[in-house]
């Protein structure tokens, strides 16, 4: 399906999406989840992101830090930095795993597991407070369209050669 320039629903998707990103990384937020620290690193965003791989994840076996980077869409190295950290605020922990002595494997501790279920519970109470005014229909129709919608960008990411070409096409502009 081919879209010209002037199609309005993509520019709508995309100013939608912005805000949303915007909305959910405001400072006062990201600034209010450091001040929540229950260990000797101050608590991180990316501290949810990975208690939420590992715990996802956990679910189906051993997880190691190679399977958070896979589920984070992250480099390995990135993620290693980031379990470290949820190691430090006490998140998560790390053995030796039974499979391969090569590999750690990562498990929420009671406090992670405790973050995950508060940060689920939260989340889906802000989201039905949200929609609460709209029918059962609309609700279902969204969550399967934005279900759909997700699927199709992680199946087809953003080329990173794109942004190269819109700074491109700006001096070209000049």
């Amino acid at each position: 399906m081919e879209t010209s320039a002037d199609d309005p629903v993509p520019a709508r998707i995309g100013s939608s999406l912005f805000r949303l990103r915007r909305a959910w990384a405001r400072p006062d937020l990201v600034k209010k989840v450091r001040e929540q620290a229950p260990g000797s690193r101050p608590l991180q965003l990316s501290n949810l992101m990975v208690v939420s791989a590992v715990g996802r994840l956990g679910a189906h076996g051993e997880v190691t830090v190679g399977a958070v980077a896979e589920r984070l869409e992250i480099d390995p190295s990135t993620a290693s930095r980031l379990v470290g950290h949820a190691i430090d605020a006490g998140l998560v922990s790390r053995r030796p795993s039974t499979a391969d002595a090569r590999r750690a494997d990562l498990q929420l501790t009671d406090a992670g597991r405790r973050v995950l279920e508060s940060a689920d519970r939260h989340r889906n109470a802000y989201v039905a407070k949200v929609m609460e005014s709209w029918p059962e229909s609309d609700r279902r129709e969204f969550a399967r369209l934005l279900a759909a919608f997700t699927e199709g960008v992680c199946n087809d990411p953003m080329d990173p050669a794109d942004i190269s070409e819109i700074f491109s096409d700006a001096q070209n502009a000049r």
